[in-house]
């Protein structure tokens, strides 16, 4: 299993990487010359799978890499390698190498990929290798990689770094990532060069990350279920990295929010037994605080106003809705352009890195009470029947007098079925199949019913905000105001909350 860290630099930052005196040693340097190869509707990469034959000091190697994942970027993979004698790729010697019970294995021996491979793709590297033990007796390659990736006429540059765990622990890369971070300006990479060079040969609509289901197993321990849930939520932040970096995808900021509220309840939820370092949270609070101001005024731009086209009239002049749309599309896109620059920023980078580094080397275990400690490594069963259940009564204490509750007392709710759901998901894979479907689905249709109350909320809020000065918007936003607000108390938002509740209270705990 072949496990790194990747981290992209500007080319303009790479002397001060390699002035870096954590690379003192003498590098050795390499010119590499690489061939992706797949057929031509791109099999082995619609399977998660990369096989390339690259060219180093006269030599050919092949190389072929499947499986795995991506977490706060570091890629885990397995790998496999085999000398060639030409460019032509070898699948019998990697047949001979790969284990039987993996499924790339059988990919390999199906006569369409056997007959079907072509190159995709090429990169050319100038290749720099540190090698770094540490006093622990960590050994880490360092790796820094400047180049093109090429696919026919189109072309992409690549200056990264990668810290390749040789032997020793996963928490030392991070510590290596975090030293020269202090000097380097760095960002987290999450694609490798084959999904960037496969990205070039065939370009596809970027799309936002969702989060992946949890496959967790009833034999593992309290604490490796929180490692498990956490991993989890940080593939679903730094998978939207790039989406928001790029400054106008509203998804993709939606569902790197999404991962941090996920991550942030899973906090919550273990925090008898380990808290996040005071400095992490306050880092946590920051990101989350710059991605919400822009996720509220995309709403109110998308959704709450566009929602009145139509319904709300002229209002107090021509055009009055479509110009506070435009005003509130313009600092929706101030906000994303804000929420750009803190991802792409070093304070970011150390977050995540600071976050992987607390949860591989299990930071919280040297200051827990051996009662605590013990919890930890209990079985995960009892843990989640009891979060389940605890969760749930707070749900239902909260909702009782649901139908008359104030808007405060309706975004404590709202809150609390959030929670509820998260939890429900994360342990899905430990509980009854047939009873998490419903019990998720009715959570959801009342937490949407009680969130778009809380827009209303939100939108009126902004819209005291909008207009900052500006005379002619603060008599059409009074009235927008006004019309919400009587709106809201018509009763339509009221009926759809009770009805999502009542059927909620119905339906079994799926424990």
């Amino acid at each position: 299993m072949e496990i790194e860290l990747k981290l992209l630099l500007a080319p303009e930052d790479v002397p001060l990487l390699r002035a870096h005196p954590l690379l003192a040693p003498a590098p050795q340097l390499l010119a590499m010359y690489d061939i992706y190869v797949d057929t031509p509707d791109l099999q082995l990469c619609r399977h998660q799978a990369g096989l390339r034959v690259r060219q180093v000091d006269g030599r050919w190697v092949q190389t072929l890499k499947a499986g795995g994942q991506v977490s706060g970027g570091l890629h885990s993979r397995h790998e496999w390698e085999s000398e060639l004698a030409s460019p032509a790729p070898d699948l019998d010697a990697l047949d001979a190498a790969i284990g039987r019970k993996q499924p790339v294995r059988a990919l390999l021996r199906q006569p369409e990929i056997r007959a079907g491979l072509q190159e995709v793709f090429t990169t050319r590297m100038e290749r720099t290798v540190w090698q770094l033990h540490t006093p622990q007796g960590d050994h880490i390659e360092c790796v820094l990689d400047q180049g093109v990736i090429e696919s026919g006429e189109r072309s992409v540059p690549v200056s990264e770094v990668e810290l390749e765990l040789k032997q020793g622990q996963e928490a030392s890369l991070f510590d290596v990532a975090l030293l020269l971070l202090r000097e380097v300006p760095l960002q987290l990479g999450h694609m490798s060069k084959a999904e960037r060079g496969y990205r070039l040969a065939a370009p596809q609509p970027r799309k936002a990350s969702k989060a992946q289901p949890l496959s967790l197993d009833a034999a593992m321990t309290v604490e490796q279920v929180f490692q498990a849930i956490a991993a989890n939520c940080l593939e679903q932040v730094g998978g939207n990295q790039d989406g928001v970096i790029q400054g106008a995808d509203v998804e993709s900021l939606h569902q790197m929010r999404v991962g941090l509220r996920r991550l942030r309840s899973a906090l919550g939820m273990f925090k008898a037994l380990l808290s996040l370092p005071a400095e992490l949270q306050d880092a946590l609070d920051w990101l989350t605080g710059a991605l919400g101001e822009a996720r509220d005024w995309d709403v109110l731009a998308g959704q709450t106003l566009a929602q009145l086209e139509g319904e709300a009239g002229p209002g107090p002049g021509p055009g009055a809705l479509a110009q506070l749309t435009q005003a509130a599309q313009e600092l929706a896109q101030e906000k994303h352009r804000l929420a750009a620059q803190a991802v792409a920023s070093t304070r970011y980078t150390a977050l995540v890195l600071g976050l992987q580094r607390w949860l591989h080397g299990c930071d919280w275990r040297s200051s827990r009470t051996p009662r605590q400690l013990q919890r930890l490594d209990a079985g995960v069963h009892g843990f989640a029947q009891r979060t389940l259940r605890a969760d749930q009564r707070r749900l239902m204490k909260r909702g009782k007098r649901l139908l008359h509750a104030t808007p405060q007392q309706r975004h404590r709710v709202r809150i609390a079925a959030k929670k509820t759901r998260y939890a429900t998901e994360f342990f899905a894979s430990l509980l009854h199949t047939r009873k998490v479907r419903p019990y998720v689905g009715r959570l959801s249709v009342l937490q949407d019913a009680l969130g778009a109350m809380n827009d209303v909320r939100v939108a009126d809020r902004l819209l005291q905000e909008l207009p900052n000065g500006q005379a002619d918007l603060q008599l059409q936003a009074a009235f927008i105001r006004g019309y919400l607000a009587a709106r809201a108390q018509a009763g339509d938002g009221q009926r759809r909350m009770d009805k999502a509740w009542r059927r909620l209270v119905k339906t079994a705990l799926p424990v």
